[in-house]
């Protein structure tokens, strides 16, 4: 992760474009994911890591740009791709009188209209081997594309993936890159996911708040582990998803923290010590292998897995359909009785579907303590959200929903109870899309 981008104005001005994914299939289903991603074995990621450690070794130390380490980086992820099946593209440029490198590599298919790239730096500083900072977000891509080339997956959606150079020295790689794509070109890409420091040795779990699809997409993964989540401030344009904000790009990514302090309060919630920095080797000789936290690496690791699987496999057009929607905000009384918040479906002809869409917006700072059910029009119950989440806030996701059995006619309602103290909220819409 970059040092002096911290205090750069100009990223935290940049362009914020919400909702490229909005209609996206669903991240989740009422009764299961949309789609089933891997799980990524840690081990092979840590192999990788080893690699790299054995990278820097042998050239003076590090993988720093212009350095012969980060060369033999980039030649080493080049390989395992290439050899899966990947087309790949080395891209040039100069910095400071050295050659740079990016790597660019695209799983074959899916539409190139609409492009889902997940990326991060691969060069380290000068004073160590930078396997936290940043090998860890380097090895989690690496062996997600390897687990796309096993799976032969098939996406709706075109996945490509990038490894940045000289983003120590002021996300040069990823500028150069994104200066040099095509108006045309930017314009299909549909988000951009940023991964710089996932294995921090004193993890915190942040999350980035641009894109709020891409965002709602891993804090529901976390919400699944009951792993806790916070809007990630500390790297906040100190990285490679910047460039691509810049311009309009859709970003999103992951980060478990470097050179600031956790609080108490983070280490009750997450585990570690606190007082402490989360990576106390950040930019360091120090940041090698044992510089890594094996749980943090693996759950994060596993949320890429979840959200290159999720957000490639949909349209990025809403649902087609008749749409039944209910604006009117609902208040959700903190700890109390339910609320409901109705549509009426008419002219429908026979049952609802087996893909019934259920929009679901609801506003709330802590959403463990919600459930939420669909009530079709005979009372029948489809559960949608049942205390998951924790203290992240806000659920915003369209559900689907097999409605086959239940005549399509009718007053629907999504009913929603707050059922722990303090935190409050309210129904913001709820809508319905028979296709």
């Amino acid at each position: 992760m970059k040092l002096s981008a911290r205090l750069s104005a100009a990223v935290g001005a940049s362009a914020l474009v919400l909702g490229a994914f909005a209609g996206a299939a669903p991240v989740a289903s009422a009764s299961e994911q949309a789609v089933t991603p891997p799980d990524i074995s840690v081990a092979n990621v840590k192999q990788h890591l080893t690699d790299l450690q054995s990278i820097a070794t042998a050239n003076g130390g590090n993988r720093a740009h212009g350095r012969t380490g980060y060369k033999a980086s980039i030649d080493f992820v080049k390989g395992k791709l290439d050899a899966a099946g990947y087309t790949t593209t080395l891209q040039t440029f100069t910095y400071n009188g050295a050659t740079g490198y990016n790597l660019i590599a695209d799983w074959p298919g899916g539409d190139p209209n609409q492009v889902v790239m997940s990326g991060s730096h691969l060069d380290s500083v000068t004073a160590g081997p930078g396997i936290n900072d940043n090998g860890s977000g380097s090895a989690a891509i690496l062996e997600t594309a390897l687990a796309v080339s096993r799976a032969q997956f098939q996406p709706t959606k075109h996945l490509r993936f990038g490894w940045w150079g000289a983003e120590e020295l002021g996300l040069v790689g990823s500028k150069y890159y994104v200066n040099n794509l095509p108006a045309a070109e930017r314009s299909k890409i549909s988000g951009y996911l940023n991964f710089d420091m996932i294995g921090s040795p004193n993890p915190g779990y942040f999350v980035y708040d641009d894109d709020p699809t891409i965002e709602q997409t891993f804090k529901t993964y976390f919400a699944g582990l009951g792993v806790p989540t916070e809007i990630e401030t500390e790297g906040d344009g100190r990285s490679d998803h910047a460039p691509f904000k810049n311009v309009g790009i859709p970003v999103g990514g992951l980060f478990s923290g470097a050179d600031y302090t956790k609080t108490a309060a983070q280490a009750q919630k997450w585990g570690g010590t606190s007082g402490q920095a989360f990576d106390r080797c950040y930019h360091s000789s120090c940041d090698t292998t044992a510089n890594i936290n094996d749980t943090a690496l693996d759950r994060n690791a596993d949320a890429i897995a979840y959200a290159v699987w999720n957000l490639s496999s949909g349209s990025t057009t809403p649902p087609t359909g008749t749409v039944f929607e209910n604006t009117a905000d609902v208040s959700v009384p903190d700890n109390g009785a339910a609320v409901t918040s109705s549509v009426t479906v008419s002219g429908v002809t026979g049952n609802a579907p087996t893909n019934l869409a259920v929009g679901v917006n609801i506003v709330h700072t802590y959403i463990g303590d919600l459930v939420v059910d669909l009530i079709a029009p005979d009372g029948s119950v489809y559960n949608l959200h049942n205390r998951t989440g924790g203290s992240a806030d806000n659920i915003n996701q369209t559900y689907t929903v097999n409605a086959s059995s239940e005549v399509a006619n009718g007053v629907w309602k999504l009913r929603v109870q707050d059922k722990a103290s303090v935190d409050t909220g309210y129904i913001n819409s709820f809508k319905l899309t028979f296709p």
